[in-house]
């Protein structure tokens, strides 16, 4: 299995100390912690979008591209871009612009997004959510992949004289996953283009995402696509990863932090059911324990879903120390078990896009640095 590091910066204050950081601090965390992950060995390092609550990350691409200039090897994705409210023109340059600043390092991950608020903050229908996202991707599919492009569709005015989008991406197309979280939709969209599913595994019980799981694999097969390209990833539900010496410990010092951030979270028809630390750890997607049984509960799910890529999140109001310690501590115990016992393709000589990075580090930043 490979390891994705999730931040869709929520910027919080700690439900228990009442601490929060200034939001440049809060940036700073976000590359800190990037680097980190690539010292540690994480595959993949992913910022979020969102545009309205309380988070810092309506603008992915600028974190992204800070990333970028800092780090060699992770893989950069977004978690997910928000397709549906935005244009596909800017989407196609603003991430080959990161995919060049990384040297082909980005695969995207798109969606209609789970914030209603964000359509009439751009003017758009909510009622057309899925109608935009399947219309706009169509469209970022051609930017990246011809040039001279000219196209008509129902949602956006058309492309009459030739466009060519500038910068071009590093290295052809860059990968796109489809994030997927409540409809059949978004799983019947990456399982027409015969693209990677990314299963949120968030605030529902499993079972609700074993169900699109299914249908993505049912409708990819159906397609005529290359069953060996069929992956899969899986987020790691909502609050954030915490590890400790027994599962016991780990409930008691940050069930409190959990309870309190899931009582404060109240969007009608997107709360989680797990509202208590036990109930999150027995029957949630919480990663919360000892390593052994965090280990023990990824390979559980695993065997439920058949995921490739795994993606964590930091419990981000925690002090950073802490945050970067837990870190650590997955990645010493945790991916070593996790990685013998589910090994996979993806990213590897067999996965078209596994050479991609490699390719690129005959030129790494190194090499291009300035002369002094």
């Amino acid at each position: 299995m490979k390891f994705q590091v999730l931040d869709i910066i929520p910027h919080l204050r700690n439900p228990v100390t009442g601490s929060i950081v200034s939001p440049a601090d809060r940036f700073d965390q976000v590359i800190r912690t990037a680097q980190r992950a690539e010292e540690l060995g994480f595959d993949a390092f992913a910022v979020g979008e969102r545009h309205a609550g309380e988070f810092l990350s309506s603008s992915p691409t600028a974190v992204l591209a800070a990333i970028a200039a800092v780090t060699d090897t992770i893989r950069l994705q977004s978690g997910v871009t928000v397709l549906s409210v935005l244009d596909p023109v800017r989407v196609a340059e603003d991430y080959a612009t990161i995919d060049q600043l990384s040297r082909g390092r980005l695969e995207l991950v798109i969606g209609k997004g789970n914030e209603v608020l964000q359509y009439p903050l751009f003017g758009l229908d909510l009622a057309q959510q899925w109608d935009l996202l399947e219309e706009k991707y169509a469209l970022l599919r051609r930017l990246w992949r011809e040039e001279d492009v000219t196209w008509s569709g129902e949602l956006r005015a058309p492309l009459v004289e030739p466009v060519t989008t500038t910068p071009r991406p590093f290295a052809g197309a860059p990968r796109v996953w489809h994030g997927s979280a409540t409809s059949l939709r978004s799983v019947e969209l990456a399982a027409t283009w015969g693209d990677p599913l990314f299963t949120a595994n968030a605030i529902q019980p499993r079972e609700n995402y074993k169900v699109l799981i299914d249908h993505y694999t049912e409708q990819y097969l159906a397609a005529g696509h290359d069953p060996a390209q069929r992956y899969i990833a899986s987020g790691s539900g909502a609050g954030g990863i915490f590890l400790a010496d027994s599962t016991a410990a780990a409930k008691q010092a940050f069930g409190p932090v959990y309870e309190a951030l899931t009582a404060g979270r109240n969007v009608p028809g997107n709360n989680s059911p797990f509202r208590d630390i036990d109930h999150a750890v027995a029957e949630g997607p919480a990663l919360v324990g000892s390593p052994e049984d965090v280990a023990a509960k990824i390979l559980d799910y695993h065997a439920l879903y058949g995921h490739s890529l795994q993606s964590i999140s930091l419990p981000t109001t925690l002090p950073f120390e802490q945050q970067i310690e837990i870190l650590e501590r997955f990645a010493a115990d945790v991916i070593p078990v996790v990685r013998a016992a589910a090994p996979t393709t993806l990213w590897e000589d067999e996965d078209p896009y596994g050479s991609r990075p490699e390719t690129a580090a005959h030129t790494s930043r190194s090499n291009h640095a300035y002369a002094h």
